[in-house]
C-alpha cells in the first residue's frame, strides 16, 4: 500500500510539472484497499469517497482509508440526510432562550436564540457538531429561515402577555449571499406586527471577514431598516480596526475564550480584555462578555465598563416555558445583585 501511494505522488508530481494549462485544477485521490469478494462493492465506493475527502484536507491530495475517519464521515452524512427531514417534521428543531444580564442593574434585557435538535434515533445532537455541517450546504437557508420565523414567532406571542425584551439570532457567512434576506427579515417583522428593534442580528467576526464586502453591504441595509446588529466573537477573528470602524453594528460580543479565566484585575487576561472593552466602547459598540461563570469576572467587568453579560453565573439556555419563569420570579424582587465593582 505504502509503495503504491508512493508511486502516485510520483506519477502525480510529474503531471503538475508538464502541465501548460493555465487554470489550476486540484485533484484529490483516495485509496480504499480491498480483497475482492470480501468487501460489498458500495463499501469499497463509499471507502474510497472517504479517503478522497480526507485527501481534500491534507496537503499531499492523496489519502489512504481510514475507517475511524470513515465512521466519522458516514454520521456527518446521516446527520445531514436527517437534518432536512427535521425541518420539516415540527418536533424535533426547538429554540432554547440564554438572558442577558445588564450588570449595573442585574435585570434581564434580552435573550439570544439557539437552535436545538433533538434527533429521533441519536438524541439530542450538539449543535456544534451539526450546525458546521449545515452551514456547507444548501440547507443553511432554510434553517436560518427556520430560526427566524420561530423567533420572531416567540417575540410575537411575548408582546401579547406583556414581556418586552429583544431577542438576538444568528445567522452564518453562507447566508451573507442571500439577495432577499433583508426583505425576508422586514416581511417577517410587518407581518407579526413588531418592531425592528425587537430582533438582533449576530454575525461571527470570522463570517464578515470572509466576505467582508458584501457582509459591510448587507449589515448596512439591516441597520438601514432599524434592526440592531451585533458583532460576535469579537476579538477571534482578523479583522481590522479600520474595517470593524465601517460596520454599523450597535453591540459587540466579547468571546467567552476572553472572559473564562478573568479572575483578577490584573494579568494578561486582564489587560487583554480591559482593551477590547475600552475600544469598543470608544468606537460606539455595547459590550456583551460571553461565558461569564463566577461572581469575581461579573464584577470586573462592571468594573471596566462592559455594559452586559451572559453565561452559567446567571442562567443556562432554556426553553421558553423555564424563561418565563425565570423572568417571573427575577421581576418579583429576586433579580441578580447588579455587579458594581
Amino acid at each position: 500500500e505504502v509503495a503504491y501511494m508512493q508511486l502516485l505522488r510520483s506519477a502525480f508530481a510529474s503531471l503538475r510539472a508538464a502541465s501548460s494549462v493555465r487554470f489550476v485544477t486540484t485533484v484529490a485521490i483516495g485509496v480504499r484497499p480491498f480483497l475482492l469478494g470480501d468487501v460489498p462493492a458500495d463499501d469499497v465506493l463509499r471507502g474510497a469517497a472517504s479517503a478522497a475527502q480526507d485527501a481534500r484536507r491534507a496537503d499531499g491530495s492523496i489519502a489512504l482509508y481510514s475507517s475511524s475517519n470513515d465512521t466519522a464521515h458516514q454520521r456527518q452524512y446521516d446527520l445531514l440526510r436527517d437534518f432536512g427531514a427535521a425541518l420539516e417534521a415540527g418536533d424535533q428543531l426547538r429554540l432554547v432562550y440564554q438572558p442577558r444580564i445588564e450588570l449595573a442593574t442585574g435585570c434581564c434585557v434580552g435573550a439570544e436564540a439557539l437552535l436545538r435538535w433533538r434527533h429521533p434515533r441519536l438524541g439530542d445532537v450538539s449543535p456544534a457538531e451539526f450546525i458546521p455541517i449545515i452551514e456547507q450546504t444548501s440547507l443553511a437557508r432554510p434553517t436560518t429561515q427556520w430560526v427566524l420565523d420561530a423567533a420572531m414567532d416567540q417575540l410575537a406571542a411575548w408582546r401579547h402577555t406583556g414581556i418586552d425584551i429583544a431577542l438576538s439570532v444568528n445567522i452564518s457567512a453562507a447566508n451573507l449571499g442571500e439577495a432577499d434576506l433583508i426583505e425576508r427579515i422586514h416581511l417577517g417583522l410587518l407581518k407579526r406586527n413588531l418592531r425592528p428593534d425587537q430582533l438582533e442580528i449576530e454575525l461571527t467576526e470570522s463570517a464578515i471577514m470572509d466576505q467582508p464586502d458584501q457582509a459591510l453591504a448587507m449589515l448596512r441595509e439591516l441597520a438601514g431598516a432599524g434592526i440592531c446588529l451585533a458583532i460576535d466573537d469579537f476579538g477571534t477573528g482578523h479583522s481590522s480596526l479600520a474595517y470593524l470602524q465601517r460596520l454599523p453594528a450597535q453591540v459587540v460580543k466579547i468571546d467567552q475564550a476572553f472572559v473564562r479565566d478573568l479572575t483578577e484585575a490584573a494579568g494578561p487576561d486582564f489587560v487583554l480584555v480591559e482593551t477590547m472593552v475600552g475600544l469598543a466602547r470608544k468606537m460606539g459598540y455595547r459590550c456583551v462578555a460571553e461565558g461569564v461563570e463566577t461572581g469575581k469576572a461579573a464584577v470586573i467587568l462592571a468594573g471596566i465598563g462592559c455594559e452586559e453579560a451572559q453565561g452559567f453565573l446567571f442562567a443556562r439556555p432554556m426553553d421558553v416555558e423555564q424563561l418565563v419563569c425565570w423572568m417571573s420570579e427575577h421581576r418579583s424582587g429576586n433579580a441578580p445583585t447588579p455587579m458594581v465593582a
